[in-house]
């Protein structure tokens, strides 16, 4: 079972979360809908402020590593699908643009890999 953690913590995860779906979204406009640096698109200005809300409202966030591996999906499916593209495009990217960032997430994703095949094995 993920370890909890303690409210100043979860609210620390909570902003980092937020900081980097705004960097991805952002290099995504960028590069796909040929935004300035800082700005973004009508489309992509609101899915960053629906993933924000999303974040903000998400009662899993002391537990979860990310969304992805969520069993509850709280995105509407059309936003689900446009983050989906954002993730896919930016994702790999990002190493180039926050490099520690990339880092950690490879390293939570295989942890969490991991967590999950013990308990399912657990289970069955």
């Amino acid at each position: 079972m993920p370890r909890k953690l303690d409210p100043a913590r979860v609210a620390e995860k909570r902003e980092r979360e937020k900081r980097m779906v705004s960097e991805m979204i952002a290099l995504y406009c960028r590069k796909n809908h040929g935004s300035r640096k800082g700005e973004l698109c009508p489309d992509c200005a609101e899915l960053d402020a629906y993933a924000r809300a999303r974040s903000d409202r998400c009662p899993f966030m002391e537990t979860k590593t990310f969304c992805s591996n969520c069993r509850v999906h709280c995105y509407k499916p059309q936003m689900r699908e446009k983050i989906r593209a954002v993730m896919r495009f930016a994702g790999p990217r990002m190493i180039f643009h926050h490099p520690v960032a990339a880092l950690r997430h490879v390293v939570e994703t295989k942890l969490e890999k991991r967590r999950l095949e013990k308990e399912r094995a657990h289970e069955g």
